[in-house]
């Protein structure tokens, strides 16, 4: 009963956020903040996890490799077919449940516990389309996340096959470009779209309607954390039985 309410709570703020909206002069600034905050700063950890896990990746691959009749471009196969279905949409996206989701969910908290949205409804001001939407529009840019995740977590399973030592360059390049089917991107980037809508309004959810004071934002952010996670793996596998 609790979760059926919850859900009603969801989609009745949904459906807030895209009406009453405020001024553009005032919503562009809003939007660029953002932006800065949930895309822009969150480029260094992703480029960091995804070059490393794409090394690890192929790695793995080429240790597993042990039957000599079995071609090396392999590992850039594997690797390119991991990296591009599964890490860079997916596990990119539950790590930004723990970066992105946590911020939104005690910025917003923090505004409910200190009064700051009853001023803002006082005002006369639409709080759902002034908090939220913004955070819906910046994270129209998460593709671009994605995008560098992938490039990035397949030259580092470059890098690694390279300097390791478990083929030749053109070996793994040869592995990228074998059997490509430009479709599994287009998949990848559906869910990525799926992904950045959740990031953006199931914290939003958890933060605008905190109960109880201070210490309920951290309990907020894991909460958050944990049922964007869920939700995220939830929805990655319907997709996956629609679109494969």
């Amino acid at each position: 009963m609790v979760i059926i309410q919850n859900i009603g709570s969801y989609f009745l703020m949904l459906s807030k956020v895209f009406t009453r909206f405020s001024r553009w002069s005032v919503m562009k600034d809003l939007i660029i903040r953002e932006v800065d905050s949930l895309i822009i700063r969150s480029v260094g950890i992703v480029s960091f996890i995804s070059f490393f896990v794409g090394g690890v990746v192929a790695i793995q691959t080429a240790l597993n490799l042990t039957n000599p009749l079995l071609p090396k471009n392999l590992i850039g196969f594997a690797t390119r077919q991991s990296i591009i279905l599964e890490f860079a949409p997916t596990f990119i996206s539950v790590i930004m449940a723990g970066k992105v989701g946590s911020y939104i969910t005690s910025s917003l908290g923090t505004m409910k516990v200190t009064e700051q949205i009853d001023a803002l409804k006082v005002m006369g001001i639409n709080t759902y389309n002034y908090l939220i939407f913004p955070k819906v529009i910046a994270m129209l840019f998460y593709p671009f996340i994605i995008t560098i995740s992938m490039f990035l977590g397949i030259f580092g399973g470059y890098m690694a096959s390279i300097y390791g030592g478990f083929c030749t360059s053109s070996e793994f390049v040869e592995g990228i470009q074998l059997e490509f089917i430009p479709y599994h991107v287009s998949y990848a980037f559906v869910k990525t779209s799926f992904f950045a809508f959740i990031l953006a309004t199931v914290p939003s959810y958890h933060g605008y309607f905190l109960k109880g004071g201070a210490l309920d934002v951290g309990k907020a952010s894991t909460t958050s954390f944990v049922w964007t996670s869920v939700i995220i793996i939830i929805t990655n596998y319907i997709i996956t039985q629609l679109l494969l």
